[in-house]
């Protein structure tokens, strides 16, 4: 990339469209070149258009070139930058760590919406989350939730450690605590259960986009040989770990939710189906069939 008189517009709308001749028709080039861009000469995203005309220096023409033969390698703009947006909030990744997805909001505003049925956001409340990655589903949670306490519980250390300085950069660590371990370690019951677990089925992950089988842990993808590991291993457990009158929510595959809702059923749990935006079953929100809390035989919140 040539730096002579180069300013960040001119630099940016050039990455755009490489990485428009390179990448797939369902990628985002001018997206993908702006973040790329703020993150290398160290500005907001949202303000880099306000920097157009600001020179570009050779130091920064080189981070810049560099990132973007990393997207064009097919690496995801998270992993390059090494954050990932999630409910408005920073989360800095790691290599043990899965990309957050905008579809995992769904399962945090199906909390969040449970919460407000049961007495208002400012009740105390304990959460656990399962398998916690990043923290970005129990971090988001207890902003929303500035009574309620939560554990984290991954079984990978370097995701952990992540999970606990993200909470403390995003000012909830003293509300938090994260584990290494099973979620069995988590002492006492919690008031609500929350999970992203690992649900792809293991023969397909070869068969997924490069994006997410060649740089997201395998740890958080593999659900096993019918994808259902790790919920058989929640379930088996959920009796113990959830209170009385609790509730949890789970994430699951688009085509997974009845699957799913019958091995609850088997538990004496039933469920209630939350969709994503682009209509998909995303999380069923689970509670006891003996705590008198009717929410419906699979029925579908949209």
């Amino acid at each position: 990339m040539s730096d002579g008189g180069a300013t960040l517009g001119s630099i940016r709308r050039m990455a755009a469209r490489r990485l428009a001749a390179a990448l797939s028709s369902d990628d985002t080039p001018a997206l993908d070149a702006r973040l790329l861009i703020a993150a290398a000469v160290g500005l907001d995203a949202d303000r880099l258009v306000l920097a157009d005309y600001r020179a570009v220096t050779p130091a920064e023409a080189a981070v810049i070139e560099r990132y973007l033969e990393r997207r064009i390698a097919g690496e995801p703009v998270a992993r390059i930058i090494g954050a990932k947006e999630f409910w408005g909030l920073p989360f800095v990744l790691a290599p043990e760590t899965l990309v957050p997805r905008p579809d995992t909001e769904t399962l945090v505003e199906a909390v969040l919406a449970y919460f407000d049925r049961r007495g208002g956001r400012e009740r105390p409340f304990t959460l656990v989350d399962i398998g916690t990655g990043t923290g970005a589903i129990l971090i988001s949670l207890l902003t929303e939730l500035p009574s309620t306490v939560g554990i984290g519980v991954d079984l990978s250390e370097g995701a952990a450690r992540q999970a606990r300085d993200n909470a403390e950069a995003l000012g909830v660590a003293d509300r938090s605590l994260f584990i290494k371990g099973l979620w069995g370690l988590a002492a006492g019951q919690a008031d609500v259960i929350v999970s992203n677990p690992p649900y792809i089925v293991s023969s397909i992950i070869e068969t997924l986009d490069a994006t997410v089988k060649d740089h997201d842990p395998r740890l958080a993808l593999d659900g096993g040989p019918d994808g259902l590991d790790a919920y058989r291993a929640i379930i088996a457990d959920l009796d113990r770990i959830m209170a009385p009158g609790g509730a949890a929510f789970l994430e699951i595959g688009y085509d997974q939710a009845a699957t799913v809702a019958a091995l609850l059923a088997e538990g004496g749990f039933e469920a209630m189906v939350h969709r994503d935006l682009a209509g998909h079953d995303r999380v069923l929100e689970i509670s006891r069939v003996s705590d008198g809390i009717t929410i419906g035989s699979l029925g579908v919140i949209e």
